[in-house]
Parts: C-alpha cells; sequence; structure tokens
C-alpha cells in the first residue's frame, strides 16, 4: 500500500513497502530513496532532495493538497 507524506522540504512523497525495504519516492522530482523503516526511507529521501538541490534555487512547490493514490488494474488483454 503506498502512502503520500508532506516532507519537511514542503515536497511529497510516495511510501511503499518492497520485501524488507520501505521506499520513498519524490513526487515533483525524480528522486528516491529507501530504508529499513518508513521513516528512514524519509529521512533518507530528505537527504537525497537536500544534495538534489544543492546549488540550485528552488521556487515554492506546487500544491499538491488534492492529490489522490489510485489502484490501476491493466486489463488481462494488454498484459
Amino acid at each position: 500500500m503506498k502512502t503520500k507524506q508532506k516532507l519537511k522540504s514542503g515536497l511529497h512523497a510516495l511510501v511503499w513497502r518492497e520485501d524488507t525495504w520501505f521506499v520513498a519516492k519524490c513526487v515533483e522530482v525524480e528522486v528516491a530513496s529507501q530504508g529499513k523503516s518508513k521513516q528512514e526511507a524519509l529521512r533518507n529521501v530528505e537527504e537525497a532532495l537536500a544534495l538534489y538541490f544543492e546549488n540550485e534555487k528552488v521556487s515554492a512547490p506546487p500544491s499538491l493538497s488534492n492529490l489522490e493514490l489510485t489502484d490501476v488494474t491493466i486489463p488481462a488483454s494488454y498484459a
């Protein structure tokens, strides 16, 4: 199950579990990380974002308050 989290940076991350690891992926930019717990994955993605934006001027992120997660089933005819 994926959940949406607002990060300290103001950006958003999707978090889910893959086997024994939690994965956190930023919604606004292509940055992701992992950890042995949800909290560790979120801390790690925050650190990765800090490195990603280290020399960049960043404006306020867009509001994603209306973001909704939906499971999508691919029809068998496309598989």
